[in-house]
């Protein structure tokens, strides 16, 4: 997951466990010995969630239904997605908005790693974390994400079967969020 699900997942922990959570995509290797303690209990809690939505039943199901050429990166563009159904189900919800204001602040506070160095101020200038609940904007900021690896944009190109797939990835959300929020949004987890 993206973005959001992390902050949302994290938002019970300190601000800088949120920003472990928030920047760990950023963080490269094993050793966090560099990094404050609840930052590195962050980053780690961000892999724990990744490793866990990546082998989830609904994840590898949803992979095998996309088309050949793009399964190699359709983990990416999910990871957007799922930020986008929870994005729309939770805009202008209090808590939500709270979050979004919380994570802006924390970014724009404290340096990124250098390989979110330039994406993270684009993002809290630009509000990407509201701008998720539009499926349009979700789909530009995929297409963006593909434009910065090399070879041709496959991201762009799933892009189509995103939009011919949507009900289909939306119950995929849904019961992986479900599932999520009761494994992995336990308080009693964030520093394991």
């Amino acid at each position: 997951m993206n973005f959001l699900a992390h902050a949302w997942l994290a938002q019970r922990g300190s601000d800088a466990f949120l920003y472990g959570n928030l920047i760990a995509d950023g963080v490269k290797g094993s050793d966090l010995s560099a990094w404050h303690t609840a930052v590195a209990c962050g980053i780690r809690h961000h892999r724990k969630v990744d490793a866990w939505v990546d082998a989830h039943p609904r994840v590898l199901s949803a992979k095998q239904r996309a088309p050949y050429q793009q399964r190699r990166y359709v983990g990416i563009a999910l990871d957007i997605v799922w930020d986008h159904f929870l994005a729309r189900q939770q805009l202008g919800e209090e808590p939500y908005e709270a979050l979004v204001e919380r994570c802006y602040q924390l970014l724009s506070a404290k340096s990124a790693p250098n390989r979110l160095s330039t994406m993270v101020p684009l993002l809290v200038e630009h509000d990407w974390l509201r701008g998720y609940a539009d499926f349009d904007f979700t789909c530009r900021a995929i297409a963006g994400v593909g434009k910065r690896l090399s070879g041709p944009n496959r991201l762009a190109e799933l892009v189509p079967w995103l939009n011919e797939n949507y009900y289909w990835l939306e119950d995929d959300f849904q019961a992986l969020w479900a599932e999520c929020t009761v494994t992995l949004g336990d308080p009693d987890i964030l520093y394991r």
